[in-house]
């Protein structure tokens, strides 16, 4: 193996939903300007750490748990893409969230029609990933499968 550079890049000290403090973070995502953004499941938030800052800022959720287009309920997978939109996987709401860059509320992009194993449903979704044709794939655990989406752009 060769040589590894280690170092602790967001610690928990207790849990706490303080900004700078994680509880049950979850999920990372590492965009080309080398931002680190965290699921912090039990915040139910994703926050971003610009390379260099002292202090992450939330970038999706971050107003307590529940169903609303301005909160995550047990966010999971994270995916940012070249604009800065995030895109979260939450289980509790068994669904797939898109969060603009800037803004302060999602849009349901899968799943949301309840638990389920229809074909836009989902059971406790976890990672999430897109192929280069735009196409979205969604880890769905409490179905053991894989789903793929086709998501427009919008705004």
């Amino acid at each position: 193996m060769g040589d590894t550079n280690e170092f602790v890049v967001a610690r928990v000290t207790k849990e706490s939903d303080r900004l700078n403090q994680l509880n049950g973070p979850g999920y990372v995502f590492i965009d080309r300007d080398q931002s680190l953004y965290i699921s912090d499941c039990f915040n139910h938030r994703v926050i971003q750490w610009k390379k260099g800052a002292k202090e992450p800022t939330v970038v999706a959720g971050g107003r307590g748990k529940g169903n609303s287009l301005t909160q995550l309920f047990y966010p999971n997978g994270v995916f940012v893409d070249s604009s800065g939109t995030v895109y979260v996987a939450e289980a509790g709401n068994d669904r797939v969230t898109r969060w603009p860059k800037g803004k302060l509320q999602g849009t349901i992009i899968a799943g949301g029609n309840r638990k389920g194993n229809g074909p836009n449903q989902l059971d406790h979704p976890e990672g999430l990933s897109f192929d280069r044709n735009g196409h979205l794939y969604v880890v769905d655990r409490g179905n053991h499968r894989v789903q793929r989406f086709s998501i427009k752009e919008t705004n």
